[in-house]
Order: structure tokens, then sequence, then C-alpha cells
């Protein structure tokens, strides 16, 4: 069997919805020239309800598709290093960000390159099946697999739904483009106040989630129109 096609087929198997391979070789802040990247949608119904306010499912479901994507990324680079490669899981806990609070390598950017999806005016992946309505988790190695064509252009267009919606205003209405600093798109330290007061307020949770941007994002909208769920 091809040997990347066994690998996307065993981490689909560990739970994956999407999985793509990027090259990250020109990419100056990855010490390894190959990443792959993970996602999994989140149920229609949870993404409904978030389009009024956060909620206490919303926040469990976070937590348990983290602990699942770690589940999934970490076994992927065990089967890799179980081949002779060196492989690198990016687990939650592994995550790193700047004075910005930007991720110099996030999850986001390696997604681009393994042709996941674009980055959304929401600073958040937008890909073509489930919008932006996914979690996503990757990994770094150096096993010659085959790498999927990088998405290199947002697909949002003229679309603000997720700027003129957030309730933090701190979504800039800037059309993503690859190497773009996080900062132009997102004021992050605004964005993670007003989540914050938001979920506190709906659900009496202490934590930094919101999901409005992308649960009101015309791609999620058309993964809600589907007759399938997750």
């Amino acid at each position: 069997m091809n040997p990347t096609k066994e690998f996307r087929d065993y981490l689909i198997s560990q739970g994956a919805a999407l999985v793509g391979i990027g090259d990250l070789t020109a990419v100056p802040s990855s010490d390894y020239p190959v990443g792959i990247a993970v996602a999994i949608p989140l149920p229609k119904h949870v993404i409904k309800g978030l389009q009024l306010a956060p909620t206490r499912e919303y926040y469990e479901l976070y937590n348990s598709l983290s602990d699942k994507l770690n589940t999934i990324v970490t076994a992927g680079a065990k089967y890799l290093t179980d081949k002779g490669y060196h492989a690198y899981a990016r687990t939650t806990d592994q995550k790193m960000t700047d004075s910005d609070n930007c991720i110099p390598l996030s999850h986001q950017t390696i997604a681009t390159r393994a042709g996941l999806g674009w980055i959304g005016k929401n600073n958040r992946l937008v890909t073509p099946q489930y919008g932006s309505a996914v979690r996503i988790s990757s990994l770094l190695t150096d096993a010659p697999l085959t790498c999927d064509a990088p998405v290199t252009r947002s697909q949002c267009g003229a679309c603000h739904a997720c700027v003129r919606y957030c309730p933090a205003h701190a979504l800039k209405n800037t059309l993503w483009r690859p190497g773009i600093p996080c900062e132009n798109i997102i004021a992050i330290s605004t964005c993670h106040k007003k989540c914050r007061e938001i979920m506190q307020k709906s659900t009496g949770i202490d934590a930094d989630l919101c999901g409005k941007c992308f649960a009101v994002c015309t791609y999620t909208k058309q993964y809600l129109k589907q007759c399938r769920d997750v």
C-alpha cells in the first residue's frame, strides 16, 4: 500500500475527519520538513446553540475534542517513530505563544500548508466541508510523505459575518494571506477578555470561549444545511 495513504487512513481510523499533509520546508518557524494537520467537526446542534450564546455543552465538547485530538496526533507520532522516523505531536500542553499572543507555528498554518482550508476573518481555519466549526491539531515529522497542495488564498471575499457579529469587536475584517501576522486579523487580548466575560455570564464557567465567530460563518452555515451530521 502507498505509505502516505496508509498513514492517512490510520489517522482517520483514530478519529480524524480530515487529514492533510503539508510541505513546511519554506516555513521558517518549523524544524521539521513535513506537517500533518487533523480536524474534527463540531456537531451541528452545538454550533446552532452558539449562535445565541456560549453553552456548557460547548465548553465540555471543546475539552473532550482537545483530548481526542491529543490522542490522535500522539498515535500518529508513535506510528511514524515506530517506522524509524522522527515525529513530534503538538498536543495542547506543547503550544507556545509569542509576545503578541500568537503561535509562531500554529495548527492553522500547518492546516493551510496541508490543504485543509484557509484562515478566515475570524482567525480560524475555514474548511470547505465544515466551515470554521472544526477543532484542529497537528504533528511534525521528517517522514517522506507525499504532501497535499497548500491553500494560499482566502475564500472569504467580501463576507464579514464574523466581523459583524463578534461581541468583542476584535476582528479587523482582514483577508488572510500566507505569512500575515495574526494581530493583523484579530485583537487577541480583546477577544479573550470578552469571551471570558460572556462565558461567565452565560454559563458561570471561567473560560475564554465564545464560538459565535465560527457559528455565524457562511461556510459553517453551508455545513449546517447538509443532511449529514457528525
